[in-house]
């Protein structure tokens, strides 16, 4: 088969973990061995989060132009091109040392998006560090940033534009019939916006979910798997709450997930098995060999009705 997979914050780093290159490894060795041990037997796209690595960035990037005003920081496309070298550097190496058999590629992967896009009329996402509102309005003054609060402190907002297209999409099959593990479209990809054939940089995040399910829709995917926390549960948290084994974008519409966590990952799933390419699953990335079988994590098939465990 082929898999795109979309590793979850936790493949890189534990809730509450430090951001030290340390902890990121150690997370990046558990979750190599679970990849590897699907790796022989089938064509597969890791596509990874990046998130904390450009926030950290950010600040360091903040706390260096303090010591130094005339240093600018570095824009958030070149963060995030950035982060998609270390990450993978990281993965690929892991990924080897489990098995030396293995081809793995890590491609910088650029993702396009539209400037017309509604995202970028009012910018949502925080990143960076905390200021005051004293602070962030003399940056707003002095810049082009925008701040909103964030609590009692506040930081910068971006928008969260909807992705077009994947630029190195035929390096990308290149790569996968050469035989290639592929580490690609990392945090989402780096985001630009094209004038004719000239591409710019854009500061804005994008969804990696929602650039992995385009990615499999691309290169036609059999399966579309986001590894995240664990599977999709009705009611979660409650006493009544149930595993879902299998599930359909139908049956799912009616319950509500959260925004802010498996929401956007179970439209980004939806989705795909809407395209009738192929099915799609959420799980944990510590069952992915089951998860493949249909004995864990949640599998997303066109049709009717839920089946729980």
């Amino acid at each position: 088969m082929r898999i795109v997979l979309a590793l979850g914050g936790n493949a890189l780093l534990a809730r509450g973990q430090a951001l030290t290159a340390e902890n990121q490894r150690e997370n990046i060795k558990k979750s190599a061995a679970s990849i590897a041990a699907i790796a022989k037997e089938h064509e597969i796209v890791v596509v990874h989060g990046n998130g904390p690595q450009v926030g950290l960035l950010m600040e360091q990037n903040a706390a260096y132009q303090e010591y130094s005003p005339e240093t600018t920081p570095y824009p958030m496309d070149v963060l995030g091109s950035q982060t998609c070298g270390m990450v993978g550097y990281m993965l690929q190496q892991e990924l080897r040392n489990i098995d030396q058999s293995l081809a793995i590629a890590t491609l910088v992967t650029q993702t396009e998006v539209s400037r017309e896009d509604p995202a970028f009329a009012n910018p949502t996402k925080f990143v960076g560090p905390v200021y005051t509102a004293e602070r962030a309005k003399e940056i707003m003054a002095e810049s082009s940033m925008k701040f909103k609060a964030d609590g009692d402190y506040y930081r910068r907002v971006v928008p969260s534009p909807m992705p077009k297209n994947i630029v190195e999409l035929p390096q990308i099959e290149t790569l996968l019939k050469a035989g290639n593990l592929v580490i690609a479209c990392g945090g989402g990809g780096v985001p630009v916006c094209f004038e004719g054939t000239q591409s710019t940089g854009v500061e804005c995040v994008i969804d990696k979910d929602l650039t992995a399910e385009l990615l499999a829709e691309k290169i036609d995917a059999d399966l579309f798997i986001i590894l995240t926390d664990g599977s999709i549960y009705r009611n979660y948290g409650k006493e009544d709450q149930a595993e879902m084994k299998q599930a359909t974008p139908s049956g799912l519409a009616e319950f509500n997930f959260p925004a802010g966590s498996m929401g956007p990952k179970i439209d980004a799933v939806c989705k795909f098995v809407e395209t009738g390419r192929g099915n799609s699953a959420i799980g944990s990335l510590f069952d992915l060999d089951k998860i493949i079988t249909n004995e864990a994590g949640t599998l997303v098939t066109q049709g009717e009705g839920i089946v729980y465990y």
